[in-house]
């Protein structure tokens, strides 16, 4: 019997309702876009000026505000292929092991005698001990700081330290597992913190990839260029604070054993000597907000995880009248002295800022320090002239691609070719508000396979016509041969279209990049494809047919 129930219907409706509202925002792209950068400014300000409610106002808050995001081939943006210089990291990890070293060798002193830390290579510990003899008792206590590599190459036995002597010294490297389990974890945490200050700045859907051992491509939409870019990931943002020594004007003093000397950002040609060993770093932040000092200057609020908070409360406590420098990236951006106990774990950068400066140092800390410095190998910037040369050729290729069809469907199936050509509509529709509805970004492949799906979309149409008019040949009824034509097709439609949908999810599994955008639009394509042929077409049939009752049917 060809008959829906009401419930059905509503459910069918609902669901073509519902794809085209999350559709619609896109008919108007750029006042979506500027209400949701509004939304975003006011959220992370925590106030709403005057400029951020006009622009709010532009689209109402009780409508969907999901946009399908632009990839770099429309809308424009940069494109950068970075080296991440992975051994720098062995470096850190050697030079913060010597307090270890020192307090464990120091606790055998009369075995070992006085130690010494030696001049040594990069990523290499060389440490001297007065007492020869002892040599065999102090590799024993630094064997003991050793511990299993933990990781995707550790194995039962790695350990992540080489101890040995060599000319009387005791020479500490990292393990070649402990090399690569470092490696790994520095790809890893560089991709995330790159993620997570591409995402502050507000840019929509970047693409950050790792390639190879120790390279990343970085594509940004919308972003003005490469060089822009560049300045938003390319600066470790290393944070931390040492102890004062002193200071000079001349830059090539010899600091002294376990000191560093590092120029002042504020004060050209004077320089700091600072204690190697830094009282907290920028890893122990757990926020970092721009804000104004007690004179109203431009100034970056930050707070310490408990363990951190400990440390620099303790350390203002006993250091009182003290000089102490922040250091960010190897210059003293600030050294104030210490006037009071600092408990709490919170303080404040105070320096020659703008507005602006502050609000990106606090994006750079808030994010986190990279772990290892970067080499551009490539940078490119697109225009967005491009893209819109390829937004203009994807919508003539889709205009044509649907006249066409249209067409054909109405040519070939009259009155029945006319509810197809609504359901294709609808179709394209609901793939929009997928789109937008998931925030998958459109790259031109990704118009490529919205083309490929209008003319696929009319497959399960035209082999359910086709089926009708079998039916009709029988002198069957028209009710009869409509209500049999749809479930005889049925089983030819799902064959057809779960096999392209398993090659859509292979592409997305396999693929990256421009593949990955053809597979979504693909997949998600065949889904509507199949819902407005099986259930949207019958429907408007059956409501054709309830309303007309004819005695024949011209297909």
């Amino acid at each position: 019997m060809l008959y829906i129930p009401i419930w059905k219907r509503v459910i069918i409706w609902s669901l073509v309702a519902l794809g085209l509202i999350f559709a619609m925002p896109n008919l108007f792209y750029d006042r979506v876009e500027r209400h949701n950068d509004a939304v975003r400014a006011t959220e992370a300000q925590g106030v709403e000026t005057d400029a951020m409610a006009a622009e709010r106002a532009l689209w109402p808050d009780w409508l969907p505000a999901t946009l399908m995001n632009l990839g770099l081939d429309l809308r424009g943006g940069a494109h950068l292929l970075a080296e991440v210089q992975v051994s720098d990291v062995y470096a850190h990890r050697i030079d913060a092991l010597w307090p270890s070293v020192r307090d464990a060798l120091r606790d055998e002193r009369a075995a070992v005698g006085s130690i010494r830390r030696q001049p040594s290579p990069d990523g290499e510990l060389r440490v001297q001990i007065s007492q020869p003899e002892g040599m065999a008792r102090a590799l024993e206590v630094v064997q003991d700081l050793a511990r299993p590599v933990s990781g995707l190459f550790a194995t039962g036995t790695s350990s992540d330290l080489e101890v040995r002597t060599e000319g009387g010294e005791i020479v500490v490297t990292l393990s070649a597992a402990e090399r690569a389990a470092t490696d790994d974890r520095t790809m890893q945490q560089s991709l995330e913190i790159i993620r997570r200050r591409v995402d502050e700045a507000g840019t929509r859907e970047p693409t950050i990839q790792r390639q190879g051992t120790d390279r990343i491509v970085i594509q940004v939409p919308g972003i003005g260029s490469a060089a822009e870019l560049k300045e938003l990931i390319g600066t470790t943002a290393r944070l931390t604070f040492h102890p004062v020594v002193g200071r000079t004007d001349n830059p090539d003093e010899i600091p002294g054993p376990g000191n560093l000397l590092v120029p002042s950002a504020d004060e050209p040609g004077t320089y700091y000597i600072l204690e190697q060993n830094e009282v907290v770093s920028g890893e122990q932040l757990v926020d970092a907000q721009p804000s104004f000092d007690q004179n109203n200057r431009p100034a970056v609020s930050f707070r310490f995880n408990p363990q951190g908070g400990r440390a620099f409360g303790d350390y203002t406590a006993a250091n009182i009248g003290n000089p102490f420098a922040i250091v960010l990236d190897n210059e003293v951006i600030s050294a104030p002295v210490i006037q009071a106990h600092i408990s709490g774990g919170s303080g404040i950068i105070t320096g020659r800022f703008t507005v602006e400066e502050t609000t990106q140092l606090a994006v750079l800390l808030r994010s986190g320090a990279l772990p290892a410095g970067m080499v551009f190998l490539e940078e490119r910037t697109v225009g967005p002239e491009l893209g819109q040369d390829s937004i203009d050729a994807g919508r003539v290729a889709a205009i044509v691609a649907l006249v066409a069809v249209l067409g054909f469907m109405l040519l070939s199936y009259g009155l029945f070719g006319i509810i197809a050509n609504i359901a294709l509509l609808l179709n394209i529709g609901m793939i929009f508000g997928l789109l937008s509805a998931i925030g998958a970004t459109l790259t031109l492949p990704g118009i490529a396979g919205i083309v490929l799906t209008i003319g696929m979309a009319v497959d399960a149409t035209v082999l359910i016509f086709e089926r009708i008019r079998e039916e009709l040949r029988t002198a069957r009824g028209p009710a009869r041969a409509i209500e049999l034509g749809f479930e005889k097709a049925m089983s030819a439609i799902l064959d057809a279209n779960i096999t392209t949908f398993i090659t859509a999810v292979i592409l997305f599994a396999m693929g990256s990049g421009p593949v990955r955008g053809f597979a979504v639009t693909l997949g998600l394509g065949i889904v509507t494809s199949v819902f407005t042929a099986i259930f949207v077409t019958r429907l408007m049939i059956v409501m054709w047919y309830e309303r007309r009752r004819p005695k024949t049917v011209l297909i």
